[in-house]
């Protein structure tokens, strides 16, 4: 079996590397991610510029772009052998709710189905009360876990797996839950500053507080100590309103 790993941290980030560790004995594994943090890219391409690549080690390739154009690049030519499966991680903190519109993690394993492979994307979401990161064997445990039951048994090809670990020892973890999406309040306002010379400079201010959050949600299996698993669905249509649309594109205007 070959994997493709790539993040959205960085190639020198902690996840990745304990991934790419946690994993060697499973597969073959190339590693292919950004140069540096490129959290927040969501699924952006690099089109108004040249895209660069340089092998560090054997199946380690640094890469001047998003997280979207690293597995991009990874299946469409970079690669002398295609992978079988896309893991996108260890991200460090959690992708949940909304989050997973603007992650990096998330939209390089989204790549990854676009392109045809079945992709995993991990996250290891702190503690209430901790900036800190510890326990990225846990979620590598998680990741061997996935991985063995997608060989046994392929999911649909239209799904993505977004995976949440919370930081605590593997004996800690409760279990692993299949949840939703939940969802959370309004971000918080954007903090104002100045740069040296006065002028205005503004921060992209904290994400909101969680509003959707009950039982069911990847908000709640976390915060009660399981792993989440929630399956996303690459096609974004709304199928149940469509019927609603067009009722309401042929309503009569006069």
């Amino acid at each position: 079996m070959r994997i493709l790993i790539s993040n959205d941290d960085g190639v020198e980030a902690p996840g990745i590397a304990a991934l790419h560790k946690g994993l060697a004995d499973m597969a073959s594994l190339v590693l292919v991610a950004p140069d540096r943090d490129r959290s927040g890219a969501s699924n952006s391409l690099t089109l108004d510029s040249p895209i660069r690549a340089k092998q560090l080690a054997d199946n380690v390739i640094r890469v001047s772009g998003t997280p979207t154009d690293c597995v991009h690049l990874g299946l469409t030519g970079l690669l002398e052998q295609e992978p079988d499966m896309v893991i996108a991680g260890i991200n460090a903190g959690a992708n949940m709710g909304d989050d997973v519109l603007y992650s990096g993690t998330v939209a390089a394993a989204m790549e990854g189905r676009f392109l045809g492979l079945p992709s995993i994307a991990i996250s290891l979401a702190s503690q209430p009360g901790s900036d800190s990161l510890t326990h990225y064997d846990s979620a590598v445990q998680v990741a061997r876990f996935l991985i063995k039951r997608l060989r046994h048994a392929p999911f649909p090809t239209n799904t993505i797996l977004n995976v949440n670990v919370p930081d605590l020892p593997w004996d800690e973890i409760q279990g692993i839950q299949s949840t939703r999406l939940g969802h959370r309040h309004k971000a918080e306002p954007v903090i104002r500053d100045a740069d040296p010379r006065g002028r205005p400079i503004y921060w992209v201010g904290p994400p909101g507080a969680e509003q959707d959050a009950g039982e069911g949600t990847d908000f709640y299996a976390l915060r009660n100590g399981y792993v989440s698993v929630t399956p996303i669905h690459v096609d974004l249509t709304r199928h149940e309103a469509l019927s609603g649309l067009s009722d309401w594109l042929n309503q009569d205007s006069k």
